[in-house]
């Protein structure tokens, strides 16, 4: 009855020993201390990465505690990465809720073709200090702005977004080969921003490329669909970008950039380009072709002459 007696006290002990390091644990480091510090949870960091770095910045007692705590409450795989507003006042519950939702910052992701007006509408929908004035200087800088994923401040202002966008531009561009490019930087730009809307997949890329040069050298208008796309802007009732061309408008479009009834390239580019894209531009295939279209699965058929693009046109249909 004795060791029975003992072997239970032990056993409460534990227990009460367990419930005041674990309460102690969730606890804050410093109820008074409400002086805000930025953690930053990298992409990619593991709860254990992240629960050292909470107890070496000061802002929890224990890691152990507070991986157990994220585990049981299933925040792990609910943790962003970004930047968070933490202060030793808050408790584990509270910092493993602010790190599910209280990142300041944002993830932005612009694809490849997009026109400057389209990221306006990205960053409008994700950034809360956007406001109307962006657009214009998006629009200045159209071509440039690099299409990638982005960490951005939720405070941030429109040169922040410029410049980390043109800068990632730059970066991208000194890794092309243009060596042997006879068009000038502001050239292959544009004509990057042709393919990238033009071509379906980035094997056609270069061929394109080399088929708008053909055309450039030759003389012959470049008669690029997207172009016209481009500018006649977005529809106003769908509120679309990139709406199909007609044939009528060929001819009614009256644009600078209308390509039908412009010679040689457009004055700017009309999207901003990918990597693939501006390496293609840059580095074009060498190809007797004159004329290419998508046949209705999408698939490219290129043709030397008219002759053949017509029947291209008549055997496989837009």
């Amino acid at each position: 009855m004795k060791k029975i007696t003992t072997a239970t006290l032990l056993l409460v002990a534990i227990v009460i020993c367990c419930v005041l390091w674990w309460k102690n644990g969730m606890s804050p480091v410093n109820f008074a201390n409400k002086k805000s510090v930025v953690f930053v949870v990298q992409k990619g960091s593991g709860l254990k990465e992240i629960a050292s770095k909470l107890e070496e910045a000061k802002l929890i007692k224990n890691r152990i505690i507070f991986f157990l705590y994220t585990r049981i409450g299933k925040f792990e795989g609910k943790i962003q990465a970004g930047d968070f507003r933490l202060n030793p006042s808050m408790g584990v519950e509270e910092i493993a809720r602010n790190l599910t939702h209280g990142t300041l910052d944002v993830w932005i992701t612009v694809t490849e073709g997009k026109r400057a007006t389209e990221i306006a509408e990205i960053l409008k929908e994700k950034i809360p200090t956007y406001n109307s004035s962006w657009i214009n200087i998006l629009v200045s800088n159209e071509g440039y702005l690099f299409p990638d994923t982005y960490l951005i401040s939720k405070d941030t202002n429109i040169k922040i977004v410029i410049d980390r966008m043109r800068n990632n531009f730059e970066q991208k561009y000194s890794e092309i080969n243009t060596h042997n490019s006879k068009l000038a930087k502001a050239q292959v730009v544009v004509l990057a921003s042709l393919i990238e809307r033009e071509a379906i997949t980035n094997a056609e890329k270069p061929i394109i490329a080399g088929i708008l040069l053909n055309r450039l050298n030759a003389g012959i208008a470049l008669q690029v669909d997207a172009t016209i796309q481009y500018a006649k802007g977005q529809n106003i009732v769908t509120k679309k970008w990139w709406e199909p061309v007609t044939v009528q408008e060929y001819k009614n479009v009256i644009s600078p950039y209308n390509t039908y009834l412009q010679p040689g390239l457009p004055p700017g580019p009309i999207s901003n380009p990918g990597l693939e894209a501006l390496h293609a531009a840059a580095n074009p295939s060498n190809t007797d072709y004159f004329y290419y279209m998508h046949d209705k699965n999408g698939k490219i058929r290129y043709a030397k002459t008219l002759r053949e693009h017509n029947e291209n046109i008549q055997k496989y249909g837009f």
